[in-house]
């Protein structure tokens, strides 16, 4: 099979799972909205930024060194050696994500308090701490999938922790008001780890079916030693970036109902406004990049395996064809959330607010989806620095709205940031990846 033959059966596997998960979690959201109500959803979504800085302290750098690494292992033909890179990868970000998960419990009061100004958040990141190993063990194993360009298997996995997180929560929340008792969003958290302990399960599951038959040999200690030595050579960069990145979106998601209680808002009505935006305008928003996701997904390991080969044309050529099928789709939602924004936030989530904020946010579908691709475009060219320096520039334009735009125009301002700092991805990126293909 071609490599463009793997990347567009790779695109339609993860893209069709993205769009049966995420329609899940679209009705998902609104049984969260109608059960814990906007303020609730507020709390919810408060405890993601620590989520994603944890993830990328113990997982999302490891994820992509060992899917680089297993395609460099198999494009020379040596399997053993790329099964050898999933295990010292799944012992590095397992015992990582240990350390972090009893950091987290510790001050998970501390951090509830200083950081996140809320305390109602401590039992939440309790909760969530246990879903950490979970999450690394099948996003390695998903990784070592990439690397292969086998995307059953990461499919399979995402639709099972879906499953298992809705079904959770729902089971839970029915059997709880029939005893009478009282529910909290802390719930939905739960459910996050219950879908990943169910997706981690099902990854060594198949992990273990489907895995290919290698000479058995006795493993040395300098073997690990070095295949440890290649990932952290190459995750140590992509941690530092996604962990200064996560830093940066947590100071902006933390300070947006703070700003806006500078806004002359009471705390609750700022809470529910940052509800509305981050867990119901913006999921909506993100829906339908379940397709660019998977392109970006599967585009990696290919940009790196060509430009291994040399070949400048076909590497113009993939890029090309994946930037302007991503643009043409992003105008389409665009103009579909335009037309359909107001309706989709009165009668789906029951809020004009989320209406109003849909439609706003139409304007960056174009840029957002195309920013995902060539995001990945640029890891595959090993870019991994001008990748972080991208990120960081929208981030600080965006974290600029939250502090100066929100206390003066609400969150108008933030949003007209959030425009803003898509429209300069877009440019930089571009600029990057015409340096290093069109003028090398």
């Amino acid at each position: 099979m071609s490599k463009k033959q793997s990347i567009i059966r790779g695109t339609v596997i993860l893209t069709v799972t993205g769009l049966i998960t995420r329609a899940m979690g679209f009705f998902y959201r609104i049984f969260l909205s109608r059960t814990f109500g906007e303020e609730g959803v507020g709390l919810y979504q408060l405890i993601f930024p620590i989520y994603t800085l944890c993830y990328s302290l113990t997982t999302a750098g490891v994820e992509t060194a060992v899917s680089r690494t297993t395609a460099r292992k198999i494009a020379l033909g040596k399997k053993e050696e790329a099964l050898q890179v999933l295990g010292t990868g799944l012992l590095l970000t397992v015992t990582l994500s240990f350390m972090c998960l009893m950091i987290l419990q510790k001050n998970a009061a501390f951090i509830a308090e200083f950081f996140l100004n809320e305390p109602r958040c401590r039992p939440l990141l309790i909760a969530l701490s246990w879903s950490l190993p979970f999450s690394a063990v099948h996003s390695c194993i998903c990784g070592y999938c990439y690397g292969i360009q086998q995307a059953e298997i990461p499919a399979a996995t995402q639709l099972v922790e879906q499953i298992a997180r809705i079904s959770s929560v729902i089971l839970l929340y029915f059997v709880i008001i029939k005893d009478g008792g009282n529910v909290s969003v802390a719930l939905a958290v739960w459910g996050l780890a219950a879908g990943e302990i169910a997706s981690a399960t099902h990854a060594i599951y198949s992990l273990y079916r489907t895995a290919p038959a290698v000479p058995q040999k006795k493993i040395r200690i300098s073997e690990i030693r070095n295949t440890l030595t290649e990932l952290l050579s190459l995750s140590m960069p992509l941690t530092g970036n996604r962990v200064l990145i996560n830093i940066l979106q947590s100071v902006e998601a933390v300070n947006i109902p703070v700003k806006l209680e500078a806004h002359r808002m009471a705390s609750s009505d700022a809470l529910s406004m940052y509800g509305v935006l981050n867990g119901m305008a913006l999921p909506c928003i993100l829906f339908p990049s379940a397709v660019t996701g998977s392109v970006a997904l599967m585009l990696l390991p290919a940009v790196a395996d060509i430009q291994a080969s040399g070949s400048r044309k076909q590497l113009m050529e993939i890029i090309k064809k994946t930037t302007a099928a991503c643009f043409i789709m992003g105008m389409a939602c665009c103009l579909g959330f335009l037309m359909t924004g107001m309706w989709i936030g009165e009668t789906i989530f029951n809020s004009t607010l989320a209406g109003k904020f849909i439609v706003t946010l139409a304007w960056i579908c174009p840029f957002l989806y195309t920013n995902t691709t060539f995001t990945s475009t640029i890891n595959g060219l090993g870019k991994t620095g001008s990748t972080f320096f991208i990120n960081a520039s929208g981030l600080l334009v965006r974290i600029a709205g939250v502090f100066f735009a929100i206390p003066r125009y609400g969150i108008d301002g933030y949003l007209r940031g959030l425009l803003v700092s898509q429209l300069l991805v877009s440019i930089l990126s571009l600029t990057v990846i015409y340096r290093s293909v069109c003028k090398n």
